[in-house]
């Protein structure tokens, strides 16, 4: 180490947060000096106001505590960059972590206040949308509660993605403001910011030594301003920091202008530039949105290596140590462009020479891919990439020039292959950021055993080839102790008195639970807890639906982003063949069924927000029809987010996991729902595959076609007509939404659908339906059978420890990074 950095500095005694007087006592002190009111008078928002407040300076305490111990061991860091951290709600979180949850409960139950409605008010972060955010709030959980050398890099976005109300059957999109009342977790570094650049051009010339150099100029500034966010780890020990970018202008105010009485002019620079930091994934259906998300990929990936490297900088001097000191996750493409960040950075900051930058950038990053469809992997139009980030193109034609030479030598005169590998889509003159990824990054990872051959087989073939050691596998995981520790405490607390708490920092110890699978007492608790569960949820739902279910009826959920390929259309297909059952019977001998669906549709996504639509006006159709009963109800929850998925997971008996074969790459609602105890209905898909192999082939009902046979499908010609000709009870359900059954108003807003359905039918709906439906029968006949049901519902919770991101983590850390725990270096 080049410099030492001081750790001997002693801190004052806070807070014993194991004595509820101090805690009352610090509580009212937070309360009258930080959130400035009379506590006689408070409302409960002021009193989380105040625990958050009070939370907040030990937290930071625990940061500065495992920042020293990080500096004086001079350990290699794990940054992790995701344009997403789906965090969720963080009160209750750091509670448990810290292992004080009883006594500041009863410390405000003393004060006259109730926890449980305290952490109401806290607002869900709208830092991400799905499981791409959620994974990585997993990660720096598990990456905290085991010890490694984390830090996690993102953006603060101040609406989010967007918040979803149904009007009419329709998702209709609200800014998300999460932030109105302040976010009492964030602490904003004024004295970390970073200016980051976009247009202007390129002036190269030639050192003393020949070496090329490049200045980039003329180009307009942004100041990238870090706040962060301390993740707690479970038991306390250590902590990770979470450091989001927030957007301001160089200029905030044009006093020239508003002198001229031009005041739109006045801050037009300020608006336009704190844009970046406004919206998750701004619609990119037109021009100006897709600059607008390349913009804020880069400012997000720009500041966050300028300060990973100011940090290096700031205790070593020679930068060919960063290898050996820093690893740097891309959690998708969306950080791709941190690739030739780093070469701009090293060549033009730092005076490296390329082979020497190029040498330490692909020895540094490591990258994951989470996404199987074409679609979805990022491309960009070299020509906005020119006018946009004009010296990261000439990196980027640089580095794909290098590397298309060595592929030449590797197999001559193969010239469809360097087309196949290129980082420019010649055709379509666009910059392939996956291929970008793969070629500077030391190990590329998918993240299901399926996903990661799939992802060797056919997306990346070529590159499987030329480097036959950089590709690997790390299935993905999920917490324990937000999934069921937090979501779930009574199970939790069950699992615990059962086996001890050494399931939360190892979750294979859940395997002792087997032995109780036959133990009718303890098939009895679990249904009990289960049955509570449902019970919250129903209140739920009849609070955002204004529905009434059934909490002795099957709970059957798929919430999760509204997409083709996830197959809510199936779904929603059954149910209505369920529905035509039942009023072909009225009498007939059903097992009741509550439906829920829940999940957001990009905003310019039209097939997928038509898709909401005819779910919501076929439970119109159903919930309002009296020959139904309670035999059938389905509901739309609104605004999906974390703190409705720690309500709804818990009820769950059935786990709907329906995506087609070889679309999924791995999914992380199918694991929290077997954690807590649902049976999972699914394709051999993802992690699905997996989780079959652990809980056993009784456990789980599969269906449908495997990714092989898809693709033999396709291959041959696949003829959705052919399949619906077939089958009398599809062709109804099929008929009944293309002919207005659920629309009579307008009788055909669903033929498109049906329309799609019937000439390419891309994801193999009406190829699964008849296996689908055998396998809901199975459902049915199964549930009957309580007794089993809790049997095999618990052999699902004692099976899935493999499913942790403690072990994700653990194998990241050996396989892909190369670091170790804090304990293990002291």
């Amino acid at each position: 180490m080049d410099t030492v950095i001081r750790t001997d500095f002693e801190l004052d005694e806070g807070i014993d947060f194991t004595d509820v007087e101090q805690i009352k006592h610090g509580l009212v002190t937070s309360m009258v000096r930080g959130v400035g009111f009379d506590p006689a008078s408070a409302t409960e928002h002021d009193w989380f106001l105040a625990l958050a407040s009070l939370l907040r300076g030990h937290l930071s305490e625990k940061g500065m505590m495992t920042s020293r111990a990080q500096y004086g061991s001079d350990t290699k860091r794990v940054y992790y960059l995701s344009l997403e951290f789906l965090t969720g709600r963080r009160l209750v979180k750091h509670l448990l972590d810290l292992g004080i949850e009883s006594a500041v409960r009863a410390a405000l139950r003393e004060l006259g206040q109730d926890l449980d409605r305290v952490a109401e008010q806290e607002s869900d972060a709208a830092l991400g949308n799905g499981g791409l955010g959620r994974l990585a709030a997993c990660f720096l959980d598990s990456m905290a509660t085991h010890g490694y050398p984390g830090y996690g890099y993102g953006i603060r976005y101040e609406f989010g993605m967007f918040s979803q109300t149904i009007e009419n059957g329709q998702q209709v999109e609200h800014p998300e403001s999460w932030l109105r009342n302040g976010n009492p977790w964030e602490i904003v570094r004024h004295n970390v910011s970073y200016p980051v650049r976009f247009g202007g051009h390129i002036v190269c010339f030639r050192d003393e030594g020949g070496e090329e150099r490049c200045r980039w100029v003329d180009a307009n500034e942004v100041i990238a301003e870090a706040y962060d966010l301390k993740e707690t780890g479970y038991g306390g020990a250590y902590g990770c920091n979470l450091r989001l970018w927030s957007a301001r202008a160089t200029q905030d105010f044009d006093l020239s202008y508003f002198n001229e009485g031009n005041y739109i002019e006045a801050v037009k620079d300020k608006t336009t530039s704190e844009n970046l930091s406004k919206v998750l994934y701004p619609m990119d259906t037109t021009l100006m949105g897709q600059e607008l998300r390349l913009k804020q990929e880069y400012f997000f990936v720009s500041a966050s290596l300028q300060d990973i490297l100011a940090r290096f900088f700031k205790v070593h001097k020679d930068p060919k140590q960063i290898p050996a000191k820093i690893v740097i996750q891309l959690n998708d493409t969306h950080p791709a462009l941190a690739v030739p960040e780093m070469m701009r950075l090293l060549m033009d900051n730092h005076a490296l020479s390329w082979d020497a930058a190029w040498d330490i950038t692909r020895d540094t990053f490591a990258y994951t891919n989470h996404t199987l469809l074409p679609e979805a992997l990022e491309t960009w139009p070299v020509a906005m990439l020119e006018a946009i980030l004009p010296r990261h193109l000439e990196i980027i034609y640089k580095i794909n020039y290098g590397f298309l030479q060595q592929v030449r030598r590797a197999f001559p005169g193969d010239v469809a292959m360097l087309r196949r590998m290129s980082l420019i889509d010649e055709d379509t003159h666009r910059v392939r950021m996956a291929h970008l990824a793969v070629v500077g990054s030391r190990r590329v990872n998918g993240v299901a055993a399926l996903h990661t051959k799939l992802l060797r087989e056919r997306v990346f073939p070529d590159f499987d080839a030329f480097f036959p050691e950089k590709f690997v596998n790390v299935t993905n995981g999920i917490t324990q102790r937000r999934w069921l520790l937090q979501s779930n405490p009574p199970l939790a607390a069950l699992v615990s008195e059962t086996i001890g708490e050494g399931w939360l920092t190892d979750l294979d110890r859940l395997r002792d639970l087997e032995k109780l699978a036959d133990d009718p007492a303890f098939q009895d608790r679990f249904l009990t807890i289960k049955a509570g569960a449902k019970a919250r949820a129903a209140a739920l739902i009849a609070e955002r639906c204004g529905v009434v279910v059934s909490t002795a009826s099957l709970f059957d959920i798929q919430i999760k982003r509204i997409h083709e390929y996830k197959r809510q259309l199936l779904n929603i297909m059954q149910v209505i063949a369920r529905y035509n059952a039942i009023r072909r019977d009225p009498k007939a001998v059903m097992t009741p069924r509550t439906v829920i669906f829940g999940g957001k549709a990009a905003p310019g996504y039209y097939v997928a927000k038509k898709i909401i639509r005819l779910i919501n006006d076929v439970a119109e159709t159903i919930n309002h029809d009296p020959a139904v009963r309670d035999l059938l109800k389905v509901v739309f929850v609104p605004n999906y987010n974390v703190s409705t998925a720690e309500i709804l997971i818990p009820s769950c008996d059935l786990s709907e996991q329906i995506s087609t074969a070889g679309t999924e790459a791995s999914g992380t609602g199918n694991m929290k729902f077997a954690l807590n105890g649902a049976l999972t209905i699914g394709t051999l898909d993802g992690a699905n595959i997996e989780i079959r192999e652990e809980v056993g082939d009784d456990n789980i009902f599969i269906f449908g076609h495997t990714a092989q046979e898809v693709s033999q499908i396709k291959a041959q010609g696949y003829d959705p007509w052919s399949w619906y000709a077939a089958d009398d009870e599809m062709r109804t359900v099929i008929d009944m939404i293309r002919d207005g059954f659920f629309s009579t108003e307008e009788p055909d807003r669903y033929r498109p659908i049906a329309d799609a359905l019937l000439g390419s039918d891309t994801y193999l709906v009406l190829a699964d339906f008849r296996s689908y439906m055998d396998a809901q029968k199975a459902v049915d006949g199964l549930y009957t059978n309580q007794r089993v049901w809790a049997r095999q519902a618990i052999l699902n919770i004692a099976r899935v420890g493999k499913f942790s991101s403690d072990r994700a983590i653990h194998t990241y850390a050996k396989d892909i990074w190369g670091v170790r725990p804090m304990d293990a270096l002291s």
